[in-house]
């Protein structure tokens, strides 16, 4: 079984094939965030691109867990000059057998510098096949893109996407992105954490299951689900 936790924002913990995987761990400054970076578990964290608030706490996780961190080439290298002895760089296209599954990184549309300023690599978004063959889109932050139909080709059951608007699609975009990528289910996310990205979710949930036939969950920070 694979479980899906959404902690506010785009923050992520999946658990499958026996390990903790943290996607864009933001806790520290997070104003939806259930929990703090100190009581996560992780073995794994992935990085979609350089932002604050994705980037977030990655750093301190790492050193505290021993976690390993994928991300693209670039952040990886920063990631290793912050202290940070683990890491596995990939780069979009490029796809790797972990110990958790079939992790490639996809294209997303955004910007990926980093907190102090540095190069951060393209920004990405990553497709999972779990070791009992599930396929999990997580788009990371990103803007429409036509190719997303080439990722739901691959067979879709969970697609994770941003909502929010203003820094990434928002829900008309978002419900154009689900029709191109043909998830059996959808969980919105990157909205409502501040002012400038809130959405009525429910709404937008109710518009994608009529115009696309997928299942929607919205998520309460600090609630998951399970596939």
């Amino acid at each position: 079984m694979t479980k899906l936790t959404w902690y506010g924002h785009a923050t992520l913990g999946l658990e499958t094939g026996g390990k903790h995987i943290l996607i864009d761990p933001f806790f520290s400054g997070n104003p939806s965030a259930p929990v703090s970076a100190n009581s996560v578990q992780a073995d794994y964290i992935l990085v979609t691109h350089g932002h604050g608030d994705h980037v977030g706490d990655t750093v301190a996780i790492a050193k505290r867990t021993g976690a390993t961190v994928i991300s693209n080439f670039e952040i990886c290298n920063w990631l290793n000059g912050q202290g940070v002895r683990n890491t596995h760089a990939q780069h979009l296209g490029g796809g790797f057998k972990h110990p958790f599954g079939y992790l490639k990184l996809t294209l997303a549309l955004h910007g990926s510098a980093l907190p102090d300023g540095s190069y951060g690599g393209n920004p990405a978004g990553f497709l999972l096949t779990t070791n009992d063959g599930k396929k999990i889109y997580l788009a990371g932050d990103t803007g429409l893109f036509g190719d997303m139909q080439l990722i739901g080709d691959e067979g879709l059951d969970l697609a994770v996407i941003p909502i929010g608007d203003n820094f990434t699609m928002g829900p008309e975009d978002a419900l154009r992105a689900v029709k191109l990528l043909r998830p059996k289910v959808v969980i919105p996310i990157h909205y409502g954490t501040w002012g400038l990205i809130d959405q009525d979710a429910t709404a937008w949930a109710a518009r994608v299951k009529a115009e696309s036939g997928a299942d929607v969950f919205v998520l309460q920070p600090g609630k998951s689900f399970s596939l």
